[in-house]
């Protein structure tokens, strides 16, 4: 004998249902059936909604009562041939009837207790078995209905009630037996006690009847329809590349369904557990797909079998010194909160026996601490414990599998991919079968550390990286560009999906978790709604994705000043925009702080040298122990281009503009001619090579007449026109001298400058054309022969590559 249940959603509708009498003509072509089956879906929760309502004093109670009347009867017309309907829409009239009276009687009383709530809530069941009996019968499918109340007996605890299995076996067996039915209709979720007086087996009662049932007569399998096509490795609404899983253990399903998997729920597999009945899980609406199997044995070899999250939990702290060595004080705590009726989800102790600390749901903190608090009363009035500590806000996320017994190193991965992304663990606990790992986190994080697992565990193509991008000018462009480019073979050769997040300019801002269209991101984004930086940095806070990476791709002072907030948060940082490296030294250090103790990288490599590996290689001499002396560098590939293009012939401005047309220059050229610019990055490479050092102690020998820095960019235009006499003279005077001019940055004996200099054919700095940049290390390594980083410092091309490059060690931490 086979047994089918089928769940709310599986009965909620008429083409629903329709299905449903599909697959049970299917199968029984094979062999007997016993259908059980729920509510229709929302039916529960507005009858017990009326019971509420009618309690309350609320007449529009009656209202959902007709609700609820008028959606059984529409099942039944478009079920039955009208010729055949009358005596079902009477049964179910009937039923409507006494629904009125129970709510009536609540209504008069004010008053509802939990036997006259499972009467109230079995003709959910009652309707629905009563309706599909029906159906199958006039589509051809003999079907006898048994009222469950019957064959389950039970315990007089209303609401979640304790079957009498001696008892509940023997009449299942005698009914099967009398019966001699091929196709037996059982209503889900409600028994019947000594009394017979109506009571429901709690929450997942339908899949326990079915259970149930399945284990009496020894069935051949249980089916339990759904609307999902087996267990998953993750919730899919919360992650998108969750996986069904074909097979599982009973001790692995009942794990996940502790810790919230909703598919199937514990109870439900202990009667089959104990027979070995393979338990199938299917979808009603996708009636070929394979499922998921639970049995007694897993055929998974899958460390990491799936990944659950418990919502709403709160822990409670114990702990005192006068705790130490003392025996008892955990019996008494869990007394406490057994006799106040607080189920215990978890428990963490410390070795020192100073504290204990247990998770409970966070709806009966409230009680806990009153009733822990009165059982501890005289070791807290006597300062020998204090009183119970909570922490509400919290979730557990676990990991679940039966081969991690096998395989060393899991909660090493699983602690270690969290903190990466800047997940707090706040309590740990681990059975004794290496079954479960489970970490309480912030409820703020859960969703994120679900994802974060399953990347780590079961996503071993691709990682996914969020990217939110400020900036869609000449970098933000090309660097958008290379994205879109390199997309699959990111994804191909290093496993990494690139995901545009949000995307900002100074004008619009634009945010999709699914990510933005980078052959449409202009359009998209020039019809988004208006910037505001501040709830673009709150936006990126709140989402809280994963593998997040904040790109600054401008020049702006108030967008480096957020790094600090974002780094806080675990919030990678990619930054072109020179300001913050550059500010204060106290700031420099509080993100290069932040950066280390939230574990996100913050990456400027293109603050110097746009695309060249100046930063990183000189972070790699660090790094193994070298001691930087000595720096020499032209870092200005916009002055390097104005001065190996300017010979006198042709107007010094026009020299100069021709650097800010092809992409050299800062929007601003004057930060680049004025040396400030370079003043900046000497200060950054000064910084890194671990001296302490602040802006104004950099001397710069400029070589700009004061008229120029007056006004907007168009008056320095026009002042540079005004003074050409004055660049002229410069140049003829280097030139008389058989030497180029070079705006030089230098860095020795912790002090460093930056100007104008002659430099000779001899000189290492002589030979540097169009835009290229070059910086001389000398350190103990590199004492005589320094080690040189040259190439192209300056334009978009290479200055996005590096922000990409950036991006890709970000994502790779």
């Amino acid at each position: 004998m086979l047994v089918l249940k089928f769940g709310g959603t599986s009965m909620g509708s008429a083409e629903a249902i329709k299905k449903v009498a599909d697959i049970v003509k299917e199968k029984l072509q094979h062999e007997s059936l016993f259908l059980v089956v729920s509510a229709m879906s929302g039916t529960t929760d507005l009858l017990l909604n009326c019971g509420a309502k009618a309690a309350a004093d609320d007449e529009s109670y009656k209202e959902l009562l007709k609700q609820i009347e008028t959606r059984h009867l529409d099942a039944v017309k478009a079920l039955i041939p009208v010729q055949h309907q009358s005596s079902v829409l009477s049964m179910v009239k009937k039923y409507c009837n006494e629904i009125e009276d129970i709510c009536n009687g609540i209504y008069l009383l004010s008053e509802s207790s939990l036997r006259t709530k499972d009467k109230l809530v079995s003709y959910g069941e009652l309707l629905s078995s009563t309706i599909i009996n029906a159906a199958l019968n006039h589509a051809g499918i003999v079907a006898v209905w048994k009222d469950a109340r019957e064959l389950i007996r039970t315990n007089a605890n209303y609401g979640n009630a304790a079957v009498d299995f001696a008892v509940t076996n023997q009449q299942i067996k005698d009914y099967v037996q009398q019966a001699n039915a091929k196709l037996i209709v059982v209503p889900g979720f409600i028994a019947g006690n000594e009394e017979q007086i109506t009571t429901t087996l709690g929450r997942g009662g339908s899949d326990y009847t079915a259970a149930i049932l399945a284990a009496a007569v020894d069935a051949s399998a249980l089916e339990i329809w759904t609307d999902v096509s087996g267990m998953m490795t993750a919730d899919p609404r919360w992650v998108a590349n969750a996986k069904i899983i074909p097979s599982i253990s009973y001790q692995e399903a009942m794990e996940l369904s502790h810790f919230g998997a909703k598919v199937i729920y514990p109870p439900t597999i202990q009667p089959v557990l104990s027979k070995n009945i393979p338990t199938w899980i299917k979808n009603t609406f996708a009636a070929n797909d394979h499922g998921t199997v639970i049995e007694f044995k897993s055929e998974s070899s899958n460390i990491i079998t799936g990944i659950s999250s418990i919502n709403s939990l709160a822990l409670l702290s114990l702990e005192g010194s006068g705790m130490i060595g003392i025996p008892g004080f955990s019996s008494r705590l869990f007394a406490a909160l057994a006799n106040a009726q607080i189920n215990v989800i978890l428990i963490t102790q410390g070795s020192s026996e100073h504290s204990i600390c247990v998770g409970v749901d966070a709806a009966l903190a409230g009680r806990a601490k009153e009733v822990v608090d009165k059982a501890f009363e005289y070791e807290i009035n006597s300062d020998k414990v204090e009183p119970l500590q909570i922490e509400e806000q919290l979730s557990i996320v676990a990991l679940v599998g039966d081969q991690m017994r096998h395989h060393t190193g899991i909660s090493g991965r699983m602690f270690s991919a969290l903190g990466r992304n800047g997940i707090n663990i706040r309590a740990i606990a681990q059975g004794s079968t290496e079954r479960n790992i489970s970490a309480v986190v912030a409820a703020a994080d859960v969703r994120k550390a679900v994802n974060v697992l399953h990347e780590e565990f079961f996503e071993t193509t691709k990682k996914q990286v969020n990217l939110f991008i400020v900036g869609t000018g000449n970098v933000g462009k090309k660097l958008l560009d290379q994205l879109k480019q390199q997309q699959s073979f990111l994804e191909q050769q290093l496993r990494l999906q690139v995901n545009i997040v949000g995307l900002s300019n100074s004008r619009k801002m634009l945010i999709d978790e699914n990510g933005i269209d980078l052959a449409k991101w202009e359009d998209s984004l020039a019809n988004a709604e208006q910037a505001d930086l501040q709830a673009f940095v709150q936006s990126i806070i709140k989402r809280n994705l994963r593998n997040s990476v904040f790109v600054d791709v401008t020049a702006n002072a108030a967008i480096a000043g957020v790094y600090a907030s974002l780094l806080e948060k675990s919030i990678a940082v990619v930054a072109c925009n020179k300001v913050a490296a550059s500010s204060q030294l106290s700031n420099y250090k509080k993100l290069k702080h932040l950066s280390s103790e939230f574990n996100a990288p913050f990456l400027f490599e293109t603050n110097v040298g746009a695309g060249l590996p100046i930063i990183g290689s000189l972070n790699d001499l660090m790094r193994s122990g070298d001691r930087v002396h000595k720096m020499e560098a032209v870092l200005s590939g916009t002055l390097n281009f104005v001065f190996n293009n300017y010979d006198g012939s042709r107007p010094f401005a026009e020299v100069v503009k021709q650097a800010q047309d092809e992409g050299y220059t800062e929007p601003d050229p004057r930060l680049d001619l004025s040396g400030v610019d370079v003043m900046r990055k000497i200060l950054i490479l000064s910084r890194e090579a671990g001296v302490q050092m602040e802006m104004e102690e950099i001397s710069c020998n400029g070589f700009l007449p004061d008229s120029c820095m007056q006004g907007s960019v168009a008056d320095f235009y026009e002042a540079m026109k005004k003074e050409e006499a004055h660049f002229k003279a410069i140049y003829d005077k280097a030139h008389a001298e058989n030497c180029k001019l070079k705006f030089v940055a230098s860095f020795a004996d912790g002090k460093a400058g930056v100007g104008l200099q002659h430099i000779p054919p001899q000189h290492d700095l002589y030979h540097l054309y169009g835009k290229d940049n070059v910086v001389l290390f000398y350190t103990d390594r590199y004492k005589e022969q320094p080690m040189v980083v040259k190439g192209a410092g300056a334009g978009a091309e290479v200055t996005a590559s590096g922000v990409f490059a950036d991006i890709l060690r970000a994502a790779q931490k």
